[in-house]
Formats: C-alpha cells, sequence, structure tokens
C-alpha cells in the first residue's frame, strides 16, 4: 500500500468546523490527559461533515448527493433527539462530570453548538447555490414562491382546495384555544393575523400543522410545470394559500417552524411488569417529549420568534434559522420521483456463491463447508432462504434468533412466523429498545407470539445487540446444529445499503457456544467457557485489550507486530490507551473508523504509529473487524460490537474467529485492505480530530467499494 501519491482534495476549500486544541507538549508517560482524546459528540459532528461532502462531490451522481444531503440532514437531527437531549439532561440534573477528553455537558453543548451552525449554513448553501441550479440544467425544478407562472399558480391553488384543505385544522391562539401539541419534527406554519373571526374574536396569531399524511414534495404535471420533472414544496403550497384558512382576515404574516424534542426513552426496567406495555406507552410520549431545538425559516420576525421560544421553553442558543424548507430531509422524495438512471448509482445484483445456486440444499452446502458472505456485494438470500427451508423441513427442531432491526416488513420476520405456525420450536430474542426501531419490533414480537413462538426481550439492564440465528435439526441419530453469526442486523433492506460481514457454519465447537448464549439470553445461565466466541459484558473488554497487549510485548521483543481494525466508533478510553502503549513500543496500527474516533493519531512519542481513516462512500461501512499479527497466528474476529463503552459493558454482543487461511485472508482482503489502499472515498485523520479527504494524484483511482462490487456482485448477463 503505498500512500506517496495520495493528495488532500480541494486543499483551499474553507474550513468550517470548530477544532478541539491540538495538543501541546505532552508527557508521554500521561496517557489519561485529556488533550489526548477528542470530544464524543465533536466527533460525531466531524463524520456529519464527511457526509455532507459527499453531497459536494461531483463524482457522485446528482440524485445520490441529493441523497447525501438528506442524509446530514436526518442524522443531524437524531443528534438532536439523542445526544443533545441526552446533554441538556445531565446540566438539568447536575451531573457535570468531565469525560476523558476533559469536557463537561455545558461546554460540549457550547462547542456542539458552534459546529452546527456552521453544518446547517453549509447544508443550505449546498441546496440554494448547488442543487437547485444543477437540477435545473436536468429538468428538474422545484418552483419556489414568487416563481411561478399563472397556469402553475392556478394548478397549485386548485390542488389545495381539493387535497390540503380538507385536512388542515388551524388553530386560532386565545383562552379558549391555547398553543396546539406539536409534534417532534413536524412542519407547522405560525401565521400573524389581523382582524375579527366570525364570532367577532380578534387574534393576533394562529398555528397551523401539516399532517403528516400530506406528501412534503407534490409533482405538477408537465404540462403545467412546462418542464419534465416540475415540483412544489407543501409548505410553498400552504404558504401561498394561507388565506383562505382564515377568510375576512388580513394575513401579516406567515412562517414555518419545526421543533425536535429529547427522544431517547427511558424505562425503569427493575419495577415494570411487562416490558412491552411500557415501551409501548413510552413511544406515544416520544413525539411530545422536551423540546431540544427550534428552527424557524429566516425572515419570521423576532416578535414571533421569541413567542415560539416561550411556548417550547427553549432559549436562544436553541435556536436556529434556515434559508429553505425546516426539513431538507423530505427532499429524499424526490429521488424516488424521478426516474433518471444516469443520475444514480448503477444498479447491480448481489452476488452468490456459486455452491448456493437455486434450489439447492443449504443444510448439505453447509455441512460441505462454512460460508462467508460478504454484504451488499454478496445477497443476504441465503441467510433468509436458511430459515424458510428450515420452516418447512420435517427433520428441524428449533429455530432461534436474535432481533435487533428487522424492517417493518421483514420477509425474515414472515419465514419465523411460517416456522412457528408449522410448529416448530422457535425463539426469537427481540431487543424491544432499537432505536427508533421500537415499534416494528413490537409488532413483530406481537405477531411471533401470537403465532405460538417464544418470545423474550434480552436481559435487564443490557440490549442485546448480538446477531445469532441457532437451527437444530435431526440427521439420523444425532441433532446437528447450523449457525448464522454476523457484524449487521437481519435486515434484508439494509443488507442491500451496509457493509456486513455474515458466516454460515456447522462447526460443532461454534454450535455450542451460540447454543449457550441463547440459554444465557432465555434463561438465567451462565457460561464463562465459550470455546470460541467471545461475548460482551463479560470478556470482550478483556480480551481485546490483552490482544493490543500482546501485540505492543512482541513488538519490544523485536518480532513483527501489527494491527489493523475497522468499526463505526473507538471511544472506550482504556482501550485508546492501550493503542497508544503499542503505538509507543512500535507497533504499526491501522484503523478504519467510519464514525467517532476519540483517539489522536500521529502524536509524536504517543501516537506516531497509528493511522486512522474514515470510508465514507456508496454503502454504509458497518462490519466490525479486528486482526493482530500475534506473532504469526494471525487473529482475525469479526464482531457486532464497537469499541464504545455502551457495546463493551451494557450489551450483549458477539464476537466470532475467522479462522483457516481462506477464510481469514479474504476477510482480510475484502474488509482491511482494500479500503486502506483506498484512494477516493478515505479521509484521513489529524492529530487536532480535523480529516483530510485523499485523492489519487498522479496514482490510479482505487475505490475499495467499486472494486468489491466489481469481484464480487453478479456479473451483468
Amino acid at each position: 500500500m503505498n500512500d506517496s501519491n495520495i493528495t488532500p482534495l480541494n486543499p483551499s476549500e474553507p474550513d468550517s468546523t470548530v477544532r478541539p486544541e491540538e495538543p501541546h507538549t505532552l508527557d508521554p508517560s500521561d496517557l489519561e490527559a485529556p488533550a489526548l482524546f477528542i470530544n464524543r459528540e465533536v466527533g460525531l459532528l466531524e463524520f456529519h461533515e464527511r457526509v455532507l461532502s459527499q453531497a459536494k462531490d461531483p463524482r457522485v451522481p446528482l440524485l445520490e448527493r441529493l441523497r447525501f444531503l438528506t442524509i446530514s440532514c436526518s442524522i443531524l437531527d437524531e443528534f438532536f433527539e439523542i445526544r443533545m437531549g441526552g446533554l441538556k439532561e445531565q446540566i438539568s440534573y447536575g451531573l457535570v462530570k468531565p469525560g476523558a477528553d476533559g469536557l463537561g455537558p455545558q461546554e460540549t453543548l457550547h462547542r456542539c453548538r458552534e459546529m452546527i451552525l456552521r453544518l446547517v449554513a453549509e447544508q443550505y448553501r449546498v441546496l440554494n447555490e448547488g442543487f437547485l441550479r444543477d437540477f435545473e440544467e436536468e429538468g428538474i425544478v422545484v418552483f419556489r414562491r414568487g416563481e411561478w407562472s399563472d397556469v402553475q399558480a392556478e394548478w397549485i391553488k386548485e390542488y389545495f382546495v381539493s387535497e390540503v384543505l380538507p385536512v388542515l385544522t388551524p388553530v386560532g391562539l386565545d383562552p379558549a384555544h391555547p398553543f396546539p401539541r406539536i409534534l417532534n419534527k413536524s412542519l407547522n406554519f405560525i401565521v400573524s393575523l389581523d382582524g375579527k373571526d366570525a364570532f367577532g374574536r380578534r387574534t393576533k396569531a394562529a398555528v397551523v400543522q401539516a399532517p403528516r399524511i400530506l406528501p412534503r414534495l407534490i409533482p405538477i404535471p408537465p404540462e403545467v410545470a412546462d418542464v419534465r420533472h416540475g415540483f412544489v414544496l407543501l409548505s410553498s403550497v400552504i404558504h401561498a394559500n394561507v388565506d383562505k384558512l382564515f377568510p375576512g382576515m388580513k394575513i401579516r404574516g406567515c412562517d414555518q417552524f419545526r421543533v425536535t424534542r429529547n427522544s431517547d426513552l427511558w424505562i425503569d426496567e427493575e419495577e415494570v411488569q411487562d416490558f412491552l406495555l411500557a415501551l409501548k406507552g413510552e413511544l406515544t410520549r416520544r413525539n411530545f417529549a422536551q423540546a431540544v431545538r427550534l428552527e424557524v425559516s429566516d425572515t419570521i420576525s423576532e416578535e414571533m420568534t421569541s413567542f415560539l421560544l416561550r411556548q417550547f421553553e427553549l432559549s436562544e442558543e436553541d435556536l436556529y434559522r434556515v434559508n429553505g424548507p425546516v426539513n431538507l430531509h423530505r427532499l429524499e422524495a424526490l429521488y424516488g420521483l424521478v426516474d433518471r438512471p444516469a443520475l444514480k448509482y448503477t444498479s447491480f445484483v448481489p452476488g452468490v456463491p456459486k455452491k448456493l445456486g437455486t434450489g439447492s440444499d443449504i443444510f448439505s452446502v453447509i455441512r460441505s463447508g462454512d460460508i462467508l458472505l460478504h454484504h451488499p456485494y454478496q445477497s443476504f438470500s441465503p441467510v433468509v432462504d436458511l430459515i424458510r427451508q428450515a420452516a418447512v423441513d420435517p427433520d428441524v427442531l428449533a429455530i432461534k434468533l436474535t432481533v435487533y432491526r428487522t424492517g417493518a416488513d421483514s420477509t425474515l420476520g414472515a419465514a419465523l412466523l411460517a416456522a412457528a405456525r408449522a410448529g416448530k420450536e422457535v425463539t426469537a430474542v427481540v431487543e424491544l429498545r432499537a432505536r427508533f426501531d421500537e415499534a416494528a419490533n413490537i409488532d413483530l414480537a406481537s405477531s411471533l407470539q401470537e403465532a405460538g413462538a417464544k418470545v423474550v426481550y434480552g436481559v435487564v439492564g443490557f440490549k442485546a445487540h448480538a446477531k445469532m440465528l441457532l437451527i437444530v435439526r435431526r440427521e439420523g441419530k444425532k441433532l446437528q446444529r447450523y449457525v448464522h453469526l454476523g457484524t449487521g442486523n437481519y435486515h434484508p433492506k439494509t443488507a442491500r445499503a451496509y457493509t456486513d460481514i455474515g458466516y454460515l457454519t456447522c462447526r460443532e465447537d461454534i454450535g455450542e457456544d451460540v447454543h449457550a448464549l441463547f440459554q444465557q439470553l432465555t434463561g438465567l445461565s451462565r457460561d464463562d467457557k465459550l470455546k470460541k466466541l467471545v461475548q460482551t459484558p463479560f470478556g470482550l473488554h478483556e480480551t481485546v485489550i490483552r490482544l493490543i497487549e500482546e501485540e505492543a510485548e512482541n513488538a519490544r521483543q523485536g518480532k513483527e507486530a501489527r494491527i489493523i481494525t475497522k468499526m463505526n466508533s473507538l471511544v472506550e478510553p482504556k482501550v485508546i490507551q492501550a493503542l497508544y502503549r503499542a503505538s509507543q513500543a512500535g507497533v504499526p496500527i491501522d484503523l478504519i473508523i467510519r464514525g467517532i474516533c476519540c483517539l489522536r493519531p500521529g502524536i509524536p512519542g504517543i501516537s506516531d504509529n497509528i493511522r486512522v481513516r474514515s470510508i465514507v462512500g456508496r454503502f454504509l461501512e458497518h462490519h466490525r473487524v479486528m486482526h493482530f499479527h500475534a506473532d504469526g497466528e494471525k487473529v482475525t474476529f469479526c464482531s457486532s460490537a464497537d469499541w464504545m463503552p455502551r457495546n463493551f459493558f451494557r450489551r450483549v454482543e458477539v464476537s466470532f474467529p475467522v479462522e483457516g487461511k481462506g477464510p481469514r485472508n479474504r476477510v482480510i482482503r475484502e474488509c482491511l485492505s482494500e479500503l486502506l489502499e483506498d484512494n477516493c472515498e478515505a479521509w484521513e485523520m489529524n492529530p487536532d480530530g480535523s480529516y483530510t479527504r485523499l485523492q489519487p494524484g498522479s496514482a490510479e483511482n482505487r475505490s475499495g467499494q467499486e472494486q468489491l462490487l466489481q469481484s464480487l456482485a453478479k456479473k451483468p448477463g
């Protein structure tokens, strides 16, 4: 891997991030110094910037760039719902203890706001100065108020009267009509009024809430739009016709607003009698929880802004003025409404290993040798087919599965239901607290229970995040276990967009371990003597630190040493300190971390042997892999766990070894080496926590994801 030709992309582009202070003179023996750690929230916002950069990359197809813009907005919404909401709770409860980086919640909140203000301004600049112009060049126009022709204005008015007006309920604000409850992240308007209504009542303001059933992006017929693809935003339609909601009154002003609420759920698991029922109640309350952000159009008056802030008990620090629609994520609908393949990524068909051809007996295939699947380049269908075959196979006695995220209309869930109805012993460990998938998991759990399956909700105090499937089949005089282990969820849709590893085997030692873990999750047992798997919260943290320290000791003895890991986030301080010690011992360390990295690379005498890179491309990098040279033994694990405190100590996670030269080399090549050689979609982390986008320079373009598509996806024809 020669990086000598890698140079920064657009080095003159203005830096829009508030950077943490770069550590100066540090004592190499003090690895707990706050300057050695990057704030977790700051690290997450850095990732948001990398996602937004994809929306500005001319190498990315236009409609895909739009999706990156909308994704950057939706993940920022979640940042407010979870991270900012959590910081505010810590402050309100007086929990001011700083993290490893030395920042307390109040200082973190201020630093985040500075970064978010710049990020939001850039999102709307990209929309207004980039996309709207680029779309018009492609015959795609989102018409703004003031740009409509008479014909368009008449069509929009008729649309409002027939499709929008009947479902709107304006609320005039007076003693009999208090300020209404506002749904989390919903589109609303505050309207300034003058005059009297039919009852002689005077009111200065009213609220109009846009029901979520209404589409936010409305196609205009080509003959009206005078372009191939013409659209208008629902917010523009309502704004232009708001006078029809208040006949006889004068409209002084009409402005959009949107409120974001703290959406983290909390339930006292020790006290509730039925966790599922308790969670159902919390989901309802989530829509009206404590407000954490107010977004308003930048044309709104100061008086009306102050009024809204008071209604939601927010301060100026919680206010964000935007130059455009208050929810850019809604523009994602454009991707599906515009059928222009040339403006999207080239479609592909996931590959399937040859031995898993159509109509194959998957049990027989697994018995002939372990199967490694690399999604999305290879299909998730063999996993679904395995459960489907098990559901109708008279020799299959039991199916056990962990469910974290499956999707609202899961084909895998349907296969489980079929198995339960066929009389199989079906056990599902359903994690009801999978954030923002709680409702779908509740529905699946209820359906499985009705079909006769055994459903449990994990372990009190711990999220069940492991990805395990166990099938017990009678073969002759013995019972044979078949296992699937993965780094990603049992979710066919995300298996087309997330990079993950799936492992199918009938090895006896793996089967016994998975059996023991299911016994632990559904019963009250504990097995400290797993043969191959490593789990949390009982052993993974210690195993990771031990493997790092062994690598460091080998380096001190002059032996070859090497650490390469890939994950979504690196946060846990003790692991970071172990990596610093390994670097000081001379171990070359490559960390491929998509999102949060709290470690600082490249600090002389401390982390100068550590490189950190992030890959942000077509697919969401999701698999977790750790590889250690281990004095030539080449220890490689795939895992469901990131290196974060919650994964090590508050979740049930599973790491599984990849053994055998062929499978191990494949995981190293496909999950690690290809991404370390990437010079198109890679970002290198700097010691101050910022990132530099890489480009090939004079070298050949090399995208790890594109290389894997070419080698693993189904070939055309």
